[in-house]
């Protein structure tokens, strides 16, 4: 019999009065009902807003991430056709020019003169602006209206390595949204009906070291409005996993541990990406792009190999039928941090 994990459905703190993970919190809710009071644990404390909008023409992201120690941003977009690409990455001494909330959707900000990102909720919308003067020698300015309608459901998990190692991640997928992206002269529209925000929020408290797979996606396909979620490596052994995919705005949680088999000499290559033990999660991911990034900093050693391409295969429904993914664009990723 498969493990089930447990849903959470009333409001609860993720630490107690110590800083520790408080055991109430351990579990999912299929709503943002986890507030994030983290507290002490100087160095160890990691925090991130991270955006994916999913459009016609580019995928544009946008994060804000706090290392306790050091206040990170970065954006990056990707033309599908073209494939132009390009990253701009800010980072900042300790919580100069940052917030980020304790709730989920509640608002959050980063500013220097080189980069602005602060994103607002308001009456079920999220108010994205990003505005940077030098982003590949053009200016970049973009506003998008990011809709969280009441009736859809999202992935909230916290993940116990032990009482003082833990994390709240929260993965709200398939967004309707609204607007526009201009690159220099070149400004891309997004429109509800074909573009999909992904919002991965985490916040929590990390071992120095660690490895993770991370494969998502967000269309609509075959009639239905797609999201997939599934996490590999750093999930292993908790008693919970990531694991998860939306129909409609309905989410199907997968207790299981997930598989990730690709080349590591050769990332563009095919990904396998299957359930442990039974056949309920069976996809095929073609990469058409890599991005990567790497710092090497003095506190601070990462490196993220982050494909996008197109998943193929199925996911199967708890009540035993199989939902066909066919072509569903996405990305999936190695991420190594030494934080």
């Amino acid at each position: 019999m498969q493990h089930v994990e447990r849903e959470l459905t009333e409001y609860v703190k993720l630490c107690d009065a110590k800083g520790q993970l408080n055991p109430n919190a351990i579990g999912y809710a299929k709503k943002p009902i986890i507030e994030c009071n983290l507290t002490g644990n100087f160095m160890r404390k990691k925090k991130w807003n991270y955006w994916c909008v999913f459009g016609d023409e580019i995928v544009f992201s946008a994060t804000i991430c706090h290392l306790d120690y050091a206040a990170l941003c970065f954006v990056y977009f990707l033309n599908y056709e073209t494939q132009r690409f390009f990253e701009k990455t800010v980072m900042v001494p300790y919580s100069r020019n940052l917030r980020l909330s304790e709730s989920v959707l509640d608002s959050s900000h980063f500013h220097t003169s080189d980069i602005f990102v602060h994103s607002t909720f308001e009456k079920g919308n999220t108010r994205l602006v990003v505005s940077i003067p030098d982003f590949d020698g053009e200016k970049l300015h973009a506003s998008l209206s990011i809709a969280h309608p009441a009736e859809m459901e999202s992935l909230n998990v916290v993940v116990p390595w032990n009482r003082q190692t833990f994390q709240f991640t929260a993965k709200h997928h398939a967004l309707p949204t609204n607007g526009t992206v201009q690159i220099g002269p070149t400004r891309y529209d997004f429109d509800e009906m074909d573009s999909f925000s992904v919002l991965d929020y985490g916040r929590g408290v990390w071992p120095r070291t660690t490895v993770w797979n991370w494969g998502m996606a967000s269309q609509r396909s075959l009639g239905k409005v797609i999201g997939l979620n599934f996490g590999g490596k750093w999930t292993d052994g908790t008693g919970m996993t990531e694991n998860a995919f939306f129909v409609n705005g309905r989410m199907t949680k997968i207790s299981e541990d997930v598989i990730f088999r690709y080349d590591k000499k050769d990332f563009k290559k095919p990904w396998l990406i299957h359930t442990k033990l039974t056949d309920d999660v069976k996809l095929t991911f073609t990469p058409f792009y890599e991005r990567v990034s790497k710092s090497d900093a003095r506190l601070v050693k990462s490196e993220v190999h982050q494909l996008f391409g197109y998943y193929n295969g199925y996911v199967r429904y708890a009540d035993g039928k199989k939902l066909k993914i066919h072509q569903l664009l996405g990305s999936a990723e190695e991420h190594y941090a030494k934080w």
